[in-house]
């Protein structure tokens, strides 16, 4: 089985002692620190923002998968650039431009992705797959952490695999929610390349090793 790339998602983490859980991930076999940016407009919770990501970015040794669960993210996609991101996603539901905000995103000179809500289709991303890096299929509903997995991720990611092999496209997929070890081998089956995984990771007693476990998938 390939090797995904693990992005544990500090809004699961220890704000308290956020340097030291940053540490604690360029020590692990982290590929990317996912950072959750949250509006309590297009999700009901509010999370953090610049500040913090540039904080995050000041002790970071992996490369910032930002993924703005906001309204309007067009109008902050340049400050989260500066503030260190090398992946910006936004949610396909919250622009109504997509191919110009993606445009924007890569002018910029990060990756450009797009997440999915779990009622949202794939086959939506089909005129615009080709031109992606990135796509994040939400298998909970955005706006809160530890949350159930849903089932039909894995047709999902199925589906998008399909589509994506079809347009010729090198988008990555990107699974966001409720991944442990038990669903991940199966979304990697199914296609997936990359598991963000937040309360599983922080929340356990050795996370490192937990990292380690994730990403050496049998």
């Amino acid at each position: 089985m390939k090797k995904p790339l693990i992005a544990p998602s500090v809004l699961a983490a220890d704000f308290a002692n956020l340097q030291s859980e940053v540490e604690m991930l360029n020590q692990s076999v982290t590929d990317w620190i996912h950072i959750d940016i949250m509006d309590g407009m297009f999700v009901p919770n509010i999370s953090f923002g610049l500040p913090v990501t540039a904080a995050i970015n000041k002790h970071a040794k992996k490369p910032l998968d930002v993924h703005l669960m906001i309204e309007q993210p067009d109008r902050y996609l340049q400050a989260f650039k500066e503030a260190g991101a090398a992946t910006l996603t936004v949610h396909y539901e919250a622009c109504t431009h997509l191919h110009r905000t993606i445009d924007y995103i890569k002018s910029l000179g990060c990756q450009a992705g797009v997440a999915l809500n779990p009622h949202t289709p794939v086959h939506l991303l089909t005129d615009i797959i080709a031109d992606l890096d990135l796509v994040c299929i939400m298998s909970v509903n955005p706006g809160f952490g530890g949350q159930k997995f849903i089932q039909h991720t894995y047709d999902k990611v199925k589906q998008l695999k399909g589509l994506i092999i079809t347009s010729k496209s090198n988008a990555l997929i990107e699974i966001d929610g409720g991944v442990n070890l038990q669903n991940a081998p199966l979304l990697v089956e199914a296609g997936a390349d990359v598991l963000v995984a937040g309360s599983f990771v922080f929340n356990a007693t050795d996370p490192i090793n937990t990292i380690a476990d994730l990403k050496n998938l049998s």
